[in-house]
């Protein structure tokens, strides 16, 4: 008898015991299933905007300068607020400050508070005044809705899907391209609408259609023309040579008339030469290499630059095939441009849309 009494205290025990395994193993769980998931767009902070359409008052000063000329916006104790470029649309904006990183990846990670946008117009000298470039800068200083690179994480490992009133993704993980037959490279040439898996109607008219073993791939040019053309709307051709706006490849893009070039391709063919200073970079920047001997003369891979990570390197973002698909990680070389590693050695040249 008094070995049953002591049956259910057992028993409790034992449940006790493992309820609290198994609440250790969820928890455990959802740790690991967070250091996986993309730590992308996480504001942390609210510096005080000086400007942003009369929200706060203070001092400000519109000012030239030059190599790359450009105007820069400052507030009342010399910092700089924005920066516009001449003959590019590309607009970095100081705003509320955010971490990017890709823990599965990398343990670089970038805090900054630049927000990359896109402009309706080119910038030039004395815009400020216009009244389309007041109208949006209204709108979008201090405005938290997705910028440049808040799109360009939510390609990234573990990056959630996101549907538009269609049902179609239009974010979300993205691989680089499906393995050739051999197994062991994958196939290039994944724009943005093999992604999407719809036809895709260019401004020049022509009607491109997605390769169905391609869906949810975009390669180095593909993941940039769905960041800035299909999201952002920088417009788009359909080849390198078909209509106007962002080229097909990474050669094509490099050596179009589309944005400024911060820097320029220099040296001779096919492998040129590292630029021998990388000061002039801005935020949003499109970055170019040379890489593989397979593809002649041409500049064969194209990244966004990030800026400078929390170890003090100069990062960016692209797609690759060693990671397969959007990464600032560490696969196949570590993404800094800075040092002498695999990617630093390979910069080429450097373009503000």
């Amino acid at each position: 008898m008094p070995s049953k009494k002591k049956r259910p205290v057992l028993h409790a025990t034992v449940v006790l015991a493992l309820l609290g395994a198994s609440g250790y193993l969820t928890v455990e769980l959802r740790k690991d299933e967070q250091a996986k998931a993309p730590a992308a767009q996480a504001v942390i902070d609210q510096p005080s905007l000086e400007n942003g359409g009369g929200r706060q008052g203070g001092k400000q000063t519109w000012e030239r300068l030059k190599n790359p000329d450009r105007t820069v916006l400052r507030g009342a104790n010399g910092q700089i607020l924005a920066t516009f470029t001449d003959g590019a649309r590309t607009a970095t904006l100081r705003g509320p400050s955010r971490t990017f990183g890709e823990p599965a990846n990398t343990k670089s990670k970038v805090v900054t508070e630049d927000w990359v946008r896109l402009m309706p117009e080119p910038w030039t000298k004395g815009a400020e005044q216009q009244q389309w470039f007041k109208d949006w800068f209204r709108k979008y200083y201090g405005s938290q809705e997705d910028d440049v690179f808040a799109i360009a994480f939510q390609y990234v490992q573990g990056a959630p899907v996101k549907k538009d009133s269609a049902g179609v993704p239009y974010a979300g993980d993205a691989v680089f391209g499906p393995f050739k037959a051999d197994g062991v490279d994958r196939l290039e040439q994944n724009d943005f609408y093999d992604y999407l898996g719809i036809a895709y109607t260019f401004r020049s008219g022509a009607t491109l259609y997605p390769h169905k073993e391609r869906y949810r791939a975009l390669d180095c040019s593909g993941f940039m023309r769905m960041v800035w053309g299909y999201r952002a709307r920088y417009p788009l051709m359909a080849t390198n040579t078909l209509g106007d706006g962002l080229p097909r490849t990474a050669d094509g893009m490099a050596r179009s008339k589309a944005g400024v070039d911060i820097i320029k391709i220099q040296g001779p063919a096919p492998w040129y030469v590292r630029p021998k200073n990388i000061d002039v970079l801005q935020p949003g920047d499109l970055l170019f290499f040379k890489m593989d001997h397979r593809t002649g003369n041409h500049i064969d891979h194209v990244a966004l630059y990030l800026g400078l990570d929390t170890d003090g390197h100069r990062v960016f973002v692209s797609s690759r095939k060693e990671q397969n698909g959007p990464t600032m990680g560490d696969a196949g070389g570590v993404s800094r441009i800075d040092g002498n590693g695999f990617y630093a050695q390979l910069l080429r040249s450097a373009k503000r849309l």
